[in-house]
């Protein structure tokens, strides 16, 4: 059951839905449900959504919200992503409490991978 006022489901934009599919099928192993040829919702991947078709993507630079992923190996992540046909747009970083990447997926939206500061 959903909880009550809580964030519950997240819709990105995607310029290539195919190209995003097949790049969080391969990089993550999600599995998609299509409704219609414009939208594919994902669920079981920590936070159910979805992606539709559209001519913009989701960028940090533009003001978009960015979602993080966690990663106990972080580097192993990152060469899933590129192996995925993700491209890293900002190299593996220290912060205040772990280490991070930014990669954008094939349809254009970016995202962020962390993990704590002694992974590997």
């Amino acid at each position: 059951m959903p909880a009550h006022e809580k964030i519950d489901y997240v819709e990105y934009p995607t310029r290539n839905l195919p190209a995003s599919k097949a790049f969080f099928q391969a990089a993550f192993g999600w599995h998609f449900t299509d409704y219609g040829p414009d939208y594919a919702a994902f669920a079981g991947e920590g936070l159910d959504g979805g992606f539709f078709s559209a001519e913009v993507s989701a960028r940090s630079e533009n003001g978009s919200a960015l979602i993080v992923f966690y990663s106990a190996r972080l580097e192993e992540t990152l060469h899933k992503i590129e192996a995925a046909g993700g491209r890293i747009v900002k190299p593996i970083f220290a912060f205040p409490g772990g280490r991070r990447f930014h990669f954008v997926e094939p349809g254009g939206n970016e995202f962020a991978v962390w993990s704590e500061p002694d992974s590997q």
